[in-house]
Parts: structure tokens; sequence; C-alpha cells
């Protein structure tokens, strides 16, 4: 039996949390990854979801965890500050980047309280004609996560799907 670490503990708090809002038929969680990168020994949890299958827009919370907080929380470094990388990975369409990008980055400042750091990549298929364009947008908090932070994330999830909601009420 091994005592399970600080991302373990995040991970199950919450994907429960994403489950309860799919449950409650808020959202559709559309695809699930726990991934171990045997080559960096790092650990990675993605879900994803959507508000309606109908829908285009789609909300991916990332959890990540590098070897060298791991090593340094089952080796109890007293001197380290083991923790998880979080991420909020938006994905919708935008026809005008230059005049939707902005507004986009202005919204979701409100809806987020202006904390996390937004950052919008946009792409296309070559050789296409683009009636749209692909927007990924990042929302970074530029610090880990533990445990101490497991209360506020009900929060950053209903903070998600409130950003997936706009979007896609944008759409329409």
């Amino acid at each position: 039996m091994f005592d399970p670490t600080i991302y373990d503990n995040i991970k199950v708090v919450l994907e429960g949390a994403v489950y309860d809002l799919d449950l409650d038929g808020h959202i559709l969680i559309t695809r699930r990854e726990d991934l171990v990168d045997l080559s960096s020994m790092s650990r990675t949890y993605a879900i994803e979801f959507a508000r309606k299958v109908d829908k285009p827009s789609k909300a991916e919370i990332n959890l990540k965890v590098h070897l060298s907080d791991l090593a340094a929380e089952i080796l109890e470094n007293p001197t380290a500050k083991p923790g998880c990388t979080l991420t909020i990975k938006l994905f919708t369409k935008v026809n005008d980047p230059t005049l939707e990008c902005k507004q986009i980055e202005e919204e979701l400042g409100l809806i987020w309280e202006h904390r996390p750091q937004i950052t919008q990549l946009i792409s296309y298929t070559y050789g296409n004609q683009a009636s749209y364009y692909s927007n990924q947008i990042t929302l970074s908090f530029g610090r880990k996560v533990d445990e101490s932070q497991i209360d506020d994330f009900p929060d950053l999830i209903n903070y998600a799907a409130d950003s997936l909601f706009w979007l896609d009420e944008r759409e329409d």
C-alpha cells in the first residue's frame, strides 16, 4: 500500500467535481486521459467536457506533475514545495480573430476575475478556404497547486463551465 501523492489527491477531487456536473446535466464529459510519461517520469490527467453535443466549444482541465515534485514529496524533502501544474484549455471557433480574440480575452478576464494568464492560439487547415479559425485558449495560473487549494476546485470548474457557456452563446 502506498500513500497517495498530492497529484493523486487532487486528481480524485477534480475528477469527482467534474463528474458531479456531468451527472447533474450541466455538462457532458467528452474525453478523459490519465497518462504516465515514462521518458520524463511525469503524470498528466486531462478531462474534457462540452455544454451539449451540438455545441462547438469544449473545455479541458489539465493536471500535471513532474518527477522533481513527485520525488520531493515521496522523499519528504523539507526544503521543497511539491505541487502540480493546473491549466484550463478552452476550444472554440472564431471568424474574425482580430475582433473576437480581444472580446474573448476581456470577457474571460471578467469571468475569472483577472486571475489566470490568458493566451490564445489561432490555427486553420492550410489549403482549405478559412471560413473559421480554431482558437485554443489557455488559462495559466502561474503557480503550483497542492491540497490547500482543493476547496477552490468546485469554483474553478464552475468558472470553466461559465466560460464554455459564454463561448457557446457567442456562437448563436
